[in-house]
């Protein structure tokens, strides 16, 4: 199966995506390792990235930059990983 022009632009912001989380996810600052180790793995866990690619996307609509949708596409995925956690969570219920 050929690869169309959307795949390639996402498959392309999906990995941009990626490389902003691991450089905006501390790598060590925090004194608490557990911490920092549970922060990483849901923020770094993969998925699709659709919420980083609405940001480039939106990005591209009014014509900035890629660098420019970097902390705005991290930032999303921050938010979701969050979200995601603290749904399980029982006190958040």
């Amino acid at each position: 199966m050929a690869s169309t022009g959307f795949d390639v632009w996402a498959t392309a912001h999906r990995i941009r995506a990626e490389a902003a989380l691991v450089r905006w996810t501390p790598a060590g600052e925090l004194s608490s390792g557990r911490l920092l180790e549970a922060m990483r793995y849901s923020a770094l866990g993969g998925g699709k990235r659709l919420r980083a690619l609405l940001a480039y996307a939106s990005a591209e609509a009014i014509g900035a930059s890629a660098e420019l949708a970097d902390h705005a596409a991290a930032a999303v995925e921050m938010i979701h990983a969050y979200s995601l956690i603290h749904d399980d969570m029982p006190c958040m219920d």
